[in-house]
């Protein structure tokens, strides 16, 4: 974890919730089970994204589930590995709000690197069991991750895609940020308001409002 975000969070990683949660997982992998991401990615978007250089929060709710997808970003996956449902429609949308060609990577560290912070609600699952550790402390955890964003920086842009990261939006104080909601965009919900809400053409119009660069939402 990046030294901003670790002296941060410090105390509340130091929590009994989250001792709680590492013995949780600690027996779920003695079990036999197989957890996403591997151990050393799970906090890959505090490493990536120094608390004071986020611009943009994007919310998942828990990582992918299958094997070799999750790398601790939300919504990307690495290089070389087959792009899942979910984020070949972000691509159509941001193709259609901004016009630009749909890649063929799904790796979203362009994003990372602009101070896109790419968080899910859950940080870890287990292989083929989506939700799996729903409730068992990490929405906890980023509750407070969303409060620390929300008070201690002004003018980001959440992007709230779906109920589960839409519960986190009354932890935002929509003065001091801009909040975009809309359906999540999995296969069974984007045509509910996922396509066509412009959220990336309204992102850049905000952050160029308040005086910060656009985010470049195409890796080209």
């Amino acid at each position: 974890m990046n030294s901003q975000w670790n002296g941060l969070l410090e105390s509340h990683l130091d929590s009994g919730v989250m001792h709680d949660l590492m013995a949780f997982l600690q027996r779920r992998r003695r079990a036999g089970a197989v957890v996403y991401p591997p151990s050393g990615d799970i906090y890959a978007a505090f490493s990536c994204t120094p608390f004071e250089q986020v611009r943009a929060v994007i919310l998942g709710q828990d990582p992918y589930h299958g094997a070799g997808q999750a790398h601790g970003l939300s919504f990307s996956v690495r290089s070389g590995i087959r792009m899942p449902p979910s984020l070949r429609n972000i691509y159509r949308e941001i193709s259609q709000d901004v016009g630009c060609a749909i890649p063929t990577d799904g790796c979203l560290q362009h994003w990372v690197r602009q101070g896109v912070f790419l968080l899910n609600a859950v940080l870890t699952v287990e292989e083929g069991k989506p939700g799996a550790h729903k409730a068992c402390g990490w929405e906890h955890f980023t509750d407070v991750v969303i409060d620390l964003l929300n008070r201690r920086r002004h003018g980001l842009v959440f992007f709230l895609w779906g109920n589960a990261a839409q519960k986190k939006g009354r932890l935002i104080d929509r003065e001091r940020h801009l909040v975009l909601e809309a359906a999540h965009p999995s296969p069974l919900s984007a045509y509910r308001g996922f396509f066509g809400c412009r959220h990336f053409s309204q992102c850049n119009q905000y952050l160029t409002g308040h005086g910060q660069l656009p985010i470049t939402w195409s890796p080209t």
